[in-house]
């Protein structure tokens, strides 16, 4: 599955799960999880932490992927720069910045935040 077919699966699953649980399911190959554990392990993640004040969920599923795949300490690093790439298509990294909550614009909707964040995954990790 190429990175942009991901992408297209990720925003499908956002229709039934929050944005980290459907980053994450679109990954789950790279992670070694199964259904059940990525929708447990993402389940407080939506919603920017639960209430739109912290990271983005999309963004923070695709640091956990990052971990998973590479286990390594340098993984840090990576998640750094899925972040930066991240911000350069989206926008912003926290929720509440991209949902507009302070400002009325919308920078990036849940969709294309998990497609973005996947695509910014895909990039750092040479998946292709």
């Amino acid at each position: 599955m190429t990175i942009e077919e991901r992408a297209e699966l990720g925003a499908e699953l956002k229709r039934k799960c929050n944005c980290c649980q459907a980053a994450l399911l679109a990954l789950a190959d790279q992670t070694g999880l199964s259904e059940e554990q990525i929708m447990q392990l993402g389940s407080g993640f939506g919603s920017g932490m639960g209430n739109m004040e912290g990271t983005c969920g999309a963004l923070v599923g695709a640091g956990m992927a990052a971990g998973f795949k590479l286990r390594q300490s340098s993984t840090t690093r990576f998640t750094r720069q899925i972040s930066e790439d991240f911000r350069d298509r989206c926008g912003a990294v926290l929720c509440r910045e991209l949902k507009g909550r302070d400002t009325g614009t919308v920078l990036c909707s849940c969709e294309d935040c998990v497609r973005n964040a996947i695509r910014a995954y895909g990039k750092v990790v040479g998946l292709d």
